[in-house]
């Protein structure tokens, strides 16, 4: 158990430089921002349901907020390297998170197969799983080395180990996750240093198999559908983006105000997915643009952490945590005001959701403990 205990004895061994106040300054913004946005949106929702205007801020904090700080501080605390120690562990957990979401005594009443309730606190296994898999690709390219660029070796084992880890997420089903997940391994393996023709394999299999899924599912090509004509049902499949992108074009430039958005009565999850909707027509254009312009410093400062890093694990280790959150930032955003099709994935740091906020502070304490150790500081 000492490497457990030794990353809390400071300065035994040297624990370098100070963490990257910058990245630290603008979680804190996106927390607070978050906290103040998602009262405001799952105010109305509180009252109907609860009769309680703050019953959601309250389980954001609970669920999300108070757990996440936790794991957030000693994420910060542990050294990154001993990661490596639990990347098989990892990738076991995962799959085994991932077959428990089909167990009717576990999964509760919702919809979607996506979720666990253990001891009356629901979690989503698939936040997790993107950590670890995170984790085990980095350790596992490192160590192939040379190796990465074999087909054989490398490229087929990735491709089941992805493949399989799809499969349980396709079949809950959360198409969202998916494409996080593999656009994330994706890049991760290119940055390890993969060969352009075995991406290209890749890509192809993958392109593939998004058209039978599409195929499978009808309500699959409703959303794209609605994506490229908003108006051949506004009443039916086109509504969350016709409402979403009614919202963006109330806030006009500076916003109805806090509190004030009309769209959160009529938005589909006006708390979770449509969160930025109903921000943008609260606050505006420009005071919009100013987060968007948070969630960028927050990218540049990720990247900017692993492009710094001499370790080629907490290089991958980096690349995989920012690009998980880039691709989470920009599917939600893009999905509200139409750049691409809705997919319903969380906002970090906004939407309600107390298993993503949490494991997203982790995510962060991992990237925060690999800026003590980069150079050119």
């Amino acid at each position: 158990m000492e490497w457990i205990l030794e990353p809390f004895v400071v300065n035994r061994r040297g624990f370098g430089h100070q963490p990257d106040f910058v990245l630290l300054a603008t979680v804190g913004l996106l927390l607070f921002f978050g906290l103040v946005f998602l009262s405001s949106a799952s105010a109305n929702l509180g009252f109907y349901r609860y009769e309680d205007t703050y019953r959601f801020l309250k389980q954001q904090i609970i669920h999300g907020v108070l757990p996440g700080l936790l794991f957030f501080y000693l994420a910060v605390r542990i050294n990154y390297q001993h990661y490596r120690n639990l990347a098989w562990l990892g990738l076991i957990v995962s799959f085994i998170l991932l077959i428990l979401v089909f167990l009717t005594s576990l999964s509760g009443d919702f919809s979607a197969q996506s979720w666990i309730i253990l001891g009356g606190v629901s979690f989503q296994p698939a936040e997790l799983v993107k950590l670890f898999l995170i984790i085990f690709l980095a350790f596992w390219f490192e160590k192939k080395g040379a190796e990465v660029k074999d087909f054989k070796k490398t490229t087929i084992p990735f491709l089941i180990i992805v493949g399989l880890i799809s499969f349980l997420i396709i079949k809950q089903p959360d198409i969202g996750t998916l494409a996080i997940i593999s656009v994330t391994s994706l890049v991760m393996y290119y940055i390890a240093g993969a060969k352009l023709n075995h991406l290209a394999v890749i890509i192809a299999a993958g392109l593939l198999g998004l058209v039978v899924m599409i195929k499978a599912a009808p309500y699959r090509m409703n959303r794209i559908i609605a994506w490229l004509n908003t108006d051949i049902d506004p009443q039916g499949i086109g509504w969350q983006i016709k409402q979403s992108l009614i919202a963006v074009g109330s806030g006009g430039w500076f916003g109805l105000g806090i509190g004030s958005s009309r769209q959160k009565s009529y938005l589909p999850q006006p708390a979770n997915d449509s969160i930025f909707a109903v921000i943008a027509e609260e606050i505006g254009f420009l005071f919009s643009v100013a987060l968007i312009i948070l969630f960028i410093v927050l990218i540049h400062r990720g990247f900017q952490i692993a492009r710094q890093s001499d370790d080629d694990f907490a290089k991958l280790l980096a690349i995989g945590i920012i690009t998980w959150l880039s691709l989470q930032i920009f599917i939600n955003i893009g999905g509200m005001i139409k750049l691409m099709p809705m997919t319903g994935v969380p906002l970090p740091f906004i939407s309600l959701g107390g298993s993503n906020l949490a494991v997203t502070l982790l995510a962060i304490g991992i990237l925060t403990n690999i800026s003590k150790f980069t150079h050119n500081r």
